[in-house]
């Protein structure tokens, strides 16, 4: 039994001590940087149909992908259910993976919250958090929400930063292609290290919004 409880703790500490293993062990088991809640019935239009949604809100953790697959299989989504946004960005790689589970479930998106009957409330969604949102099909633009983009950098030391950069964009420019989102959107992350709010209109001209609402 010492053998057994040894040999599990050697490996623990094996898998801890390679490069950001605590923060992903951190972000997947004990303080996720994710929250979320299933709604019932959410109206997004102020109609008396609404549908089943996932909200997630929060930073987007290094663990995060793993994390939201976890929560999707709970919640027992069906095609066309909602997954509500609310997230000021954070891991790039992890925003794509979240976008990418979201369209394999053909699931929709939207940005905001919701109130204690469903009613949707407008909410932000910026950096990573546009590459998850892009995920759905269709993809909900709530009147008073926001999509906000900025230039990708990577925060890890790098030898050549142009060419990580260069890596990025490219990777960011073939996922939004996939996703059916029109290439002027890198052109518009690329102009600023700050956020850059997409006003309703570029967000439809871009196709990163796909189903504009009316209606709060």
């Amino acid at each position: 039994m010492v053998l057994l409880v040894a040999g599990v703790c050697i490996r623990a500490y094996r898998d801890l001590s390679q490069p950001d293993a605590w923060h992903y062990w951190k972000d997947q088991y004990v303080a996720p940087s994710l929250t979320s809640e299933v709604i019932d019935t959410l109206y997004l239009d102020g109609s008396s149909k609404g549908r089943r949604a996932l909200f997630v809100s929060g930073t987007i953790g290094p663990a995060a992908a793993s994390w939201f697959r976890s929560r999707l299989d709970q919640a027992n989504l069906a095609t066309g259910d909602i997954v509500l946004l609310a997230s000021p960005g954070g891991d790039l790689n992890q925003a794509m993976i979240m976008g990418e589970i979201i369209r394999s479930r053909s699931l929709a998106t939207a940005v905001g919250s919701a109130d204690a009957s469903g009613r949707i409330k407008p909410g932000y969604c910026a950096s990573a958090c546009v590459l998850t949102y892009a995920g759905g099909k269709p993809r909900f633009g709530v009147l008073g929400s926001a999509l906000g983009v900025h230039r990708f950098v990577t925060t890890r030391p790098v030898n050549d930063p142009v060419a990580e950069a260069q890596r990025i964009s490219g990777a960011v420019l073939g996922y939004m292609t996939k996703m059916g989102v029109s290439s002027s959107i890198v052109e518009a992350m690329s102009e600023t290290r700050d956020i850059r709010w997409l006003s309703p209109r570029q967000a439809l001209t871009m196709n990163l919004v796909t189903a504009p609402i009316e209606k709060p």
